[in-house]
């Protein structure tokens, strides 16, 4: 391939004046073998050209890994995103075990508290009973006029009949008490799991 004098002095002049060069495998089928000045340019416009290339794949190269270490970052970000979530899930299980064992044992300590109460109680109540039934019948024995010890015995019973129910109640109460706010956590844990589903 060939070009007129003016073409070539106009490619000279651009180089000049704005640096810029011809580019690509067109170098390589351009005749310069005539013209000493435009030789030196086509030479010239080779070398900048095999430059800009090697820039050029040196940027791809820099691109490309990049790239990579993006990927592998992305990779081990997910990797880590996934052990995190694991660990949540992991810890909400735990804490939902740790909950249960502490309800069970607040559940335990009260009834183990109620059934010392019950049993003092009824050890009270029975000695009271047993004590004021002896004095009662030791009177009939020995034949004391016994209307104090009657009257005694009567309201002792009718107190320790109205303590029995008033300690019976209260436990009811307290059991009942406690159930139903078992039943109204479980409620709650249910409704907020199925709006957190919804």
């Amino acid at each position: 391939m060939k070009f007129s004098k003016e073409t070539k002095e106009q490619f000279i002049e651009c180089a000049k004046s704005k640096g810029i060069y011809l580019e690509g495998n067109i170098l390589k089928m351009i005749d310069s073998s005539d013209d000493g000045e435009f030789d030196k340019y086509i030479k010239s416009a080779i070398e900048k050209d095999t430059e800009t290339r090697k820039k050029r794949l040196e940027m791809t190269k820099q691109v490309q890994e990049q790239n990579l270490e993006l990927t592998k970052w992305k990779n081990e970000n997910e990797k880590i995103n996934e052990e995190l979530k694991v660990a949540l899930e992991t810890t909400e299980k735990a804490k939902e075990v740790a909950l249960n064992d502490l309800d069970l044992l607040q559940k335990k300590t009260q009834y183990q508290l109620i059934e010392s109460i019950v049993k003092v109680s009824l050890w009270i109540v029975s000695g009271v009973g047993i004590v004021t039934t002896l004095m009662f019948a030791l009177t009939l024995i020995i034949g004391v006029d016994n209307k104090i010890i009657e009257s005694a015995w009567s309201n002792m019973f009718g107190i320790l009949l109205t303590n029995s129910f008033s300690i019976i109640g209260t436990i009811m109460g307290v059991k009942y008490a406690s159930e139903n706010k078992d039943r109204k956590h479980k409620k709650k844990k249910e409704c907020s799991c199925e709006c957190h589903d919804e």
